[in-house]
């Protein structure tokens, strides 16, 4: 059994981020570590492949300045390979401009059974570039597993509602999100960690994909951030003191809010 997993190279959340005064996007430029709730996919497809008996985890990603160091712990984990798409050009893409890269990608990964992805990103919170990339693909698309099994050619997923949960199955090639929590990753060895240095990334740019440089970065994305502002401070509540009758003060503070 063959898995993709979409995995992303994000700043590290525990240092300070700062935003490029040009773009009014977050800074990439420096080192960049693997995304803490794709590490959740990743840990799934490995123990897939190893419930399905042999198979390959392959690693998809789009970072800029050739970055690796997340994709490093990822394959420390146990991954066998990665695409990293790398490109200037890039810079600016939308969600859906992503989704089409990373579809692209995965079609230069060579053939698999299964897509995983987190449910959204750490840095990016849209939560749509997975549903973009199934549809691109063509790929049946189920979201919030919690668990996944494989039969045959069908993948039965429990999928996290908020009422519990729904049992879906669906036929492979199929796309998943798998939710925070659905498995705990491993820590990677220092054997993985040796191990990682050789595993083959391949490294690609738009181009490689056959994609036009009009098509993608901020010119195929036709949009520009244009301004980034402090929230406003949250405005020091109002102070009822209770001198027998303070209730009757907070139903006319309710009723001037026309709450009731």
């Amino acid at each position: 059994m063959n898995v993709v997993v979409c995995v992303k190279q994000i700043p590290d959340p525990a240092e300070p981020g700062s935003l490029d005064p040009e773009s009014k996007t977050l800074k990439r430029d420096g080192k960049l570590i693997l995304d803490e709730s794709d590490s959740y996919g990743v840990e799934m497809a490995l123990q897939l492949v190893d419930a399905a008996g042999g198979g390959d985890v392959t690693l998809v990603s789009m970072a800029p300045n050739s970055e690796m160091s997340g994709l490093r712990t990822a394959l420390a984990m146990g991954a066998a390979k990665a695409v990293l798409v790398s490109d200037p050009a890039l810079k600016g893409s939308d969600a859906l401009t992503t989704a089409k890269i990373l579809a692209k990608a995965i079609g230069r990964a060579g053939d698999y059974d299964l897509v995983l992805a987190a449910t959204e990103s750490s840095d990016g919170y849209t939560g749509t570039v997975p549903e973009q990339i199934a549809e691109v693909l063509g790929l049946p698309s189920v979201t919030f597993a919690k668990s996944i099994s494989i039969e045959g050619g069908t993948a039965k997923v429990d999928r996290q509602t908020e009422a519990g949960y729904d049992e879906v199955t669906c036929p492979l090639p199929a796309l998943v999100t798998v939710t925070a929590g659905v498995v705990e990753p491993r820590y990677p060895s220092f054997k993985g960690i040796m191990a990682a240095k050789s595993k083959p990334v391949d490294e690609c740019t738009a181009a490689d994909l056959g994609m036009d440089a009009g098509s993608v970065g901020w010119a195929g994305g036709g949009q520009e951030i244009v301004e980034i502002v402090t929230a406003e401070s949250r405005a020091s509540g109002e102070v009822v003191e209770d001198d027998g009758e303070g209730f009757a003060k907070v139903v006319a503070y309710l009723e001037n809010l026309k709450v009731i």
